[in-house]
């Protein structure tokens, strides 16, 4: 079946019922990439998205786990080879992370080579206050023609955007991202041809509400409006960005 949406970069299972958010999916017809934050959560995904037309599981360490998580690095090189997607991983240098930071770029160091081996991954990518150190790592350990990367909820310069264009990277924008200044700043930079959607739910609310699986109408009315396109035009450039991110790995 051919998906409607797309939502590259989302928690379904920090929502409070996974099989119902998978659900959620799967009735609106959402092509997602339901990211992990560590390596031990990835089973439990996959066994409830098994049977998913729409859903897929990424693999992931996150930057802001690293501290204490570290040691699941093992744990993620002997699991990629069961899949495609990789994500949530990344540097993260705010505030709350910048002391782990040599040990996040040790781990995400890992990661990168143990995909530019497999060769054929699509990696949703954190970035938080460390756009320059992720291309650079990039850029060290991961050829473009090694592996696929989706810059999730970008907010890098006009000059690390072009970079990353250049290097084949695709964004996944969200509508916190676009309300903001920085986002809308990086969303007029990105060409329409490298963009998804996302929700990076359940971290996004709404009027104080966790938006739902799948709920990215709001973002696409966003960019459509941000490159004066039709809602229905977005939508569908939308879907064969992912197409051609899948096709191209």
């Amino acid at each position: 079946m051919r998906p409607d949406y797309v939502d590259f970069h989302t928690h379904l299972d920090l929502y409070p019922d996974l099989a119902q958010a998978i659900a959620a999916c799967e009735r609106k017809r959402v092509a997602t990439l339901a990211v992990t934050t560590t390596p031990k959560a990835f089973e439990r995904n996959i066994e409830l998205s098994t049977d998913s037309d729409f859903v897929r599981v990424g693999l992931g360490l996150h930057p802001q786990l690293v501290a204490d998580r570290h040691m699941e690095i093992d744990l993620f090189e002997k699991l990629l080879p069961r899949t495609r997607y990789v994500g949530e991983i990344g540097l993260d240098r705010g505030p709350a992370h910048y002391r782990s930071f040599d040990l996040q770029k040790l781990v995400f160091g890992r990661i990168l080579r143990a995909c530019a081996k497999q060769g054929d991954n699509i990696l949703s990518l954190h970035s938080v206050r460390a756009t320059k150190p992720v291309l650079d790592m990039l850029d060290e350990h991961l050829p473009p023609n090694r592996g696929c990367v989706v810059l999730h909820w970008f907010t890098g310069s006009k000059a690390d955007v072009r970079r990353a264009v250049d290097r084949g990277c695709y964004f996944s924008v969200n509508e916190s991202m676009l309300a903001s200044a920085p986002g809308a700043r990086v969303m007029r930079e990105i060409p329409i041809n490298r963009v998804l959607t996302e929700t990076d739910g359940p971290f996004i609310t709404r009027a104080g509400n966790p938006i739902d699986p799948g709920d990215v109408e709001r973002a696409i009315e966003m960019i459509a409006s941000s490159v004066g396109s039709s809602f229905e035009d977005l939508r569908t450039q939308i879907l064969s960005n992912l197409n051609r991110l899948v096709q191209r790995s």
